[in-house]
């Protein structure tokens, strides 16, 4: 086995020689256009105050949830991979990072081991194949970029040509740190806010009460009524925008947006104040609300994302420990046709929505995904991202949403990572790989060069503009 790292110039392209040539060709149309992340979870402090990173395994793998559920699979405790820990010292990162390392076979054929490498070629300059006896020259490495004065977010920022940087907020938060950076001259780059009230949208959740009296002492609405919990909602909203943001994020077990009465609605509301709503009725709530957030996005014109159906924090035991964001989160079944009817039938065709549905549930996309997108003007296919932004998976998101639904109903990438050094190696994977989609309907004379570049270049920069408002 080489014990030399190299990133290959013309990975994830096409193996057939003649269809590699075009992919090649448009590929380089896109390589070094500017990143547009509509939807991350870097955190925006992060770039306000231009932190530092902290250490080798704080930096590349405690974070990313990609990385440490495959080592949770392999054995190895996350605790160990200082997930929980806070702040690691030099011992207990570099035993994080030689883990790593010498798990390295883990994560072949995985999107994870692409998105290493090129960190490591890239950025860090590091050529060895990470294993148990190249860790420590490799945690050395990354170490003593670490302390380099250009490893600074902002300084990244710029290398990695990012134009636009979405964060992940809640409601109540007061965007201290966009607004730090919107009144930033020298700040060239755009980080914008993204609104995601999930946690005030589930009434038979334990916390609910407490969070929505949160809501009322920020939004300066009362919520003891559903009324009041609706010009709260619509208030904060404002307030987003006010400070940047083009969008609001969701994701609950499922996709209803089945209408209540008013009556009907206010009596459920008011069980759930009362601690007294049973699952069944929460979640009829639940999708009253979440109809209700559409009406919203066609009110004031904020993107609107959905990822439904995911079983959060699957195994007890860590979300007790670890909390939750650690990989214990599996997809579900999805059903969208129905679910998405009653908000559909009200706004559908309404030019001011914008809603982007993903799913990890790739067995809806032919089947419901496409057809809905194909009619409703207001709706768009999301463009895979978290358990499926793998390079075959984006391959049969292409393959299955295209042939309905064309390239224009889609989301352009979405890279939804809080690990900030891997965005350019996820979106750089995207490229290369639509690049090749690309290539082989150019070679089945299904589309000429020329449109095969227009539309390479539409998804990575006009599609993501055009549809979070950019």
């Amino acid at each position: 086995m080489t014990d030399t790292l190299r990133l290959h110039p013309e990975r994830l392209l096409p193996a057939d020689p003649s269809t590699r040539r075009i992919a090649q060709d448009l590929y380089e149309e896109v390589a070094r256009l500017p990143i547009i992340s509509p939807h991350g979870h870097v955190p925006a402090q992060w770039i306000a105050e231009d932190t530092p990173f902290g250490d080798p395994a704080s930096l590349l793998i405690t974070p990313d949830h990609y990385v440490t559920r495959l080592l949770h699979a392999s054995g190895v405790s996350l605790s160990d991979l200082g997930v929980g820990r806070g702040e690691l010292d030099e011992a207990s990162s570099r035993a994080a990072f030689r883990l790593l390392c010498e798990h390295w076979p883990v994560y072949r054929g995985t999107p994870m081991r692409l998105w290493l490498e090129q960190q490591l070629v890239e950025i860090f300059g590091a050529h060895e194949v990470p294993s148990a006896e190249t860790a420590d020259r490799l945690y050395d490495t990354v170490a003593a970029w670490i302390a380099r004065p250009d490893a600074r977010p902002r300084t990244l920022m710029d290398r990695f040509d990012i134009e636009v940087l979405a964060t992940t907020d809640d409601p109540c938060d007061d965007l201290r740190h966009h607004r730090t950076l919107a009144e930033d001259g020298s700040f060239t780059r755009s980080v914008v806010p993204t609104f995601r009230p999930d946690r005030y949208l589930e009434p038979a959740a334990a916390d609910w009460v407490a969070d929505v009296d949160r809501l009322a002492q920020v939004s300066g609405h009362d919520t003891q009524t559903y009324a009041g919990w609706v010009a709260a909602m619509e208030g904060r909203r404002d307030f987003f925008r006010s400070r940047g943001a083009v969008s609001t994020d969701h994701s609950h077990r499922d996709l209803g947006t089945e209408r209540l009465s008013t009556g009907e609605a206010e009596r459920l509301y008011a069980d759930a104040r009362a601690g007294r709503i049973s699952t069944d009725a929460g979640d009829r709530l639940r999708r009253h609300m979440v109809g209700e957030m559409v009406r919203m996005a066609a009110d004031d014109g904020l993107t609107m994302t959905l990822h439904p159906a995911v079983h959060r924090n699957h195994h007890a035991g860590t979300h007790r420990d670890f909390g939750a964001d650690v990989g214990a989160d599996i997809p579900l079944a999805v059903e969208v046709t129905r679910a998405l009817q009653p908000a559909l039938s009200a706004h559908g065709t309404d030019p001011n929505l914008t809603l982007v549905v993903f799913t990890m549930d790739e067995t809806i996309y032919s089947r419901e995904l496409a057809p809905l997108a194909g009619f409703y003007r207001s709706l768009r296919i999301g463009v895979p991202w978290w358990f499926i932004d793998a390079p075959e998976s984006i391959r049969r998101f292409r393959s299955a949403v295209t042939e309905i639904a064309g390239f224009t109903r889609t989301s352009g990438f979405i890279d939804d990572t809080r690990a900030f050094l891997s965005i350019p190696a996820r979106h750089d994977m995207a490229r290369r790989i639509d690049c090749g989609f690309l290539a082989h309907l150019v070679v089945e004379h299904r589309l000429t060069e020329e449109e095969a570049a227009e539309t390479a270049v539409y998804l990575v920069s006009t599609q993501p503009r055009e549809v979070f408002g950019l």
